[in-house]
C-alpha cells in the first residue's frame, strides 16, 4: 500500500476493518495529515456509500464552491447557507472545508490507482468504509497580551478508506406468485366488491 505522510516516522499498523471481499476491495490511508481532524471528518461522512466517480466529482465541486459539506456533528460557528438546504442537516450548516476535501480527493485517487494495479473495474469501486482518526496535535506558540504565551496546537488526522468493486446490477425477476395483503386490504377489497 502507498502511504502518504510528512516525514514522520510511525510504525505499520492494520486498518481498523478488513474488507468482507479483499479480491474484489481496495484500500488507501494517510498519516499525520496536516488538516483539521473535524472538516475531515465531515467530508469523510459526506462520500461514505458514493461510487468513486460520484465521490470524486463532488469533491471537486466542494472544492469550486458549487456544491457544499453539511456538517452534522462538528457545528460549532459554522455558518448557513443555502446550498446546505439539500441536505437533511439541522439549520443548513454547511461549509466548503478546501483543504480537507483535497486531501481526500488525493486519497481517492491514490485508491483507484490500487484498483487499475490490482484489475479491478475503477468505474464500479464504491467507498464502503472510510475513517477519519484524530493524530497527536503539533504544538506551537502564539503571543499574548502583557508578555503571555499560549498554546497554539494543530489537529491532524489519520484517513482510511476501504473501496469495493459492486457487481453490476441484475434486472428483478417477475414472480408468478400473487403478492401478500395484509387482512385490512382483504376486507376494504371485499367490500368493494360487495358494494358494487
Amino acid at each position: 500500500h502507498y502511504y502518504i505522510t510528512n516525514n514522520l516516522s510511525f510504525t505499520m499498523v492494520r486498518y481498523a476493518k478488513e474488507a468482507e471481499n479483499p479480491a474484489k476491495s481496495v484500500k488507501a490511508r494517510g498519516f499525520h495529515l496536516r488538516t483539521h481532524f473535524k472538516t475531515s471528518r465531515e467530508v469523510a461522512q459526506a462520500i461514505k456509500g458514493m461510487h468513486l466517480r460520484k465521490a470524486q466529482k463532488y469533491l471537486k465541486d466542494v472544492v469550486g464552491k458549487k456544491q457544499i459539506i453539511p456538517m452534522r456533528r462538528f457545528m460549532g460557528g459554522v455558518g448557513r447557507h443555502a446550498q446546505a438546504k439539500a441536505f437533511n442537516t439541522s439549520g443548513s450548516l454547511g461549509a466548503w472545508p478546501k483543504k480537507s476535501a483535497t486531501i481526500v480527493l488525493d486519497l481517492l485517487k491514490n485508491a483507484e490507482s490500487n484498483a487499475e494495479v490490482k484489475g479491478l473495474e475503477v468505474d464500479s469501486l464504491v467507498v464502503e468504509y472510510i475513517q477519519v482518526n484524530r493524530a497527536p496535535q503539533m504544538r506551537r506558540r502564539t503571543y499574548r497580551a502583557h508578555g503571555r504565551i499560549n498554546p497554539f496546537m494543530c489537529s491532524p488526522c489519520h484517513i482510511e478508506m476501504i473501496l469495493t468493486e459492486t457487481e453490476s446490477i441484475v434486472a428483478k425477476e417477475d414472480d408468478d406468485a400473487p403478492k401478500k395483503k395484509s387482512k385490512k386490504k382483504e376486507a376494504r377489497a371485499r367490500a368493494r366488491l360487495g358494494a358494487e
